[in-house]
């Protein structure tokens, strides 16, 4: 028996277990799924998810070694230590959270003079927190890589439920013959067609220890018809149920912000919310930080950017907000998952 458990992202972590039978699946799952990336057994792979209770580390690892590729156990964190790794083994595939992808390509650049993009990384496999559109474009612009979704949670079986094709990257195909998807309504539990979007549920279909029947995920998402494999697709993940904030009763995920806030040219990709009370109204703030490529705006400039984020997100979600605008760099970096919300009203409440 093995014993794993869920980061607790948004409470006290789960706890599950698996039989021998349930981690040779798991292997064969990810191995699958690192094929379907375009890994062969001749390739490199730099695994950079933590390892321990957290399922992605060990995940990534097994299902490496299943494929028959050299495996470079990392783990997180010595960000330093990684970009002179990936520099000195020259892996072809790299499997790290998007967020802390960020940070290892500013070091990178750093020690390769600016450019991370001719280094030996072909493709990523990115999981375990929602990431967006624009933060693939970025990774795959200044990585020079081909950026992959790979799908999954501790209590269903951890990394490799779901997997991005190579070939089409067009969301992450379900394996259905391991884990049976539903999307039902977030609120009422009610079941939704095909291209629906809702909350998505997993019934097991292979696990021995602690099987599940329609687990809820609360994972926001919708079903889609397969294109480079049979089974179905899911949607990029926009959010969590449970990471929506609602301020002033408009429902608000972040993901849409940063959507808004990859559109400036000048804005990074490293930004925190913060959710206060003044009085009895909710209020939110934007900290975000500059490239170095904006660090010669005048004060003027990023009034300019404020206002016109500021209006924006205004349009989009109907709420004002407070923007400030920090040198790159001022924004504590994670190691593994990005935290970026802070809701503050129960402090103030409390206080």
């Amino acid at each position: 028996m093995r014993i794993h458990a869920s980061s607790g992202t948004t409470g006290k972590p789960t706890v599950v277990g698996y039989t021998q039978n349930d981690i040779d699946n798991w292997a064969n799952i990810v191995a699958r799924s690192l094929r379907a990336a375009g890994g062969t057994a001749k390739d490199k792979i730099h695994v950079a998810y933590g390892y321990g209770l957290f399922t992605g580390g060990l995940g990534a690892h097994y299902g490496a070694e299943r494929l028959g590729a050299t495996v470079i156990p990392m783990s997180g964190g010595q960000t330093e230590k990684q970009a002179q790794l990936i520099r000195d083994f020259k892996p072809d595939m790299i499997m790290v959270t998007p967020s802390y992808c960020l940070n290892l390509i500013e070091e990178l650049e750093r020690q390769m003079g600016g450019d991370a993009s001719g280094c030996s990384l072909r493709v990523g496999v990115f999981g375990a927190e929602p990431w967006t559109h624009a933060m693939r474009a970025e990774i795959e612009r200044r990585l020079g890589i081909s950026a992959l979704d790979i799908y999954g949670l501790s209590e269903v079986m951890g990394p490799g439920v779901a997997m991005e094709c190579l070939e089409t990257a067009d969301g992450p195909t379900i394996w259905e013959d391991h884990f049976y998807p539903e999307v039902v309504n977030p609120d009422t539990g009610t079941p939704l067609a095909d291209g629906e979007h809702g909350e998505l549920l997993f019934t097991t279909l292979t696990k021995e220890a602690l099987p599940v029947i329609r687990y809820r995920t609360r994972d926001l998402t919708r079903l889609l018809p397969g294109t480079a494999r049979t089974m179905r697709r899911m949607d990029r993940i926009s959010g969590r149920s449970d990471d929506m904030l609602i301020i002033r009763g408009v429902n608000v995920f972040p993901s849409q912000l940063e959507e808004e806030i990859l559109k400036f040219e000048h804005l990074a990709p490293h930004y925190q919310l913060e959710v206060n009370r003044r009085g009895h109204l909710d209020s939110l703030s934007v900290r975000v930080e500059l490239k170095e490529s904006g660090l010669a705006l005048n004060h003027e400039q990023r009034c300019q950017i404020c206002h016109q984020l500021r209006h924006r997100i205004k349009s989009m979600v109907g709420i004002s907000t407070d923007i400030s605008i920090v040198n790159c760099g001022s924004i504590p970096r994670s190691e593994g998952k990005a935290c970026r919300v802070f809701d503050l009203r129960k402090v103030a409440a409390n206080g």
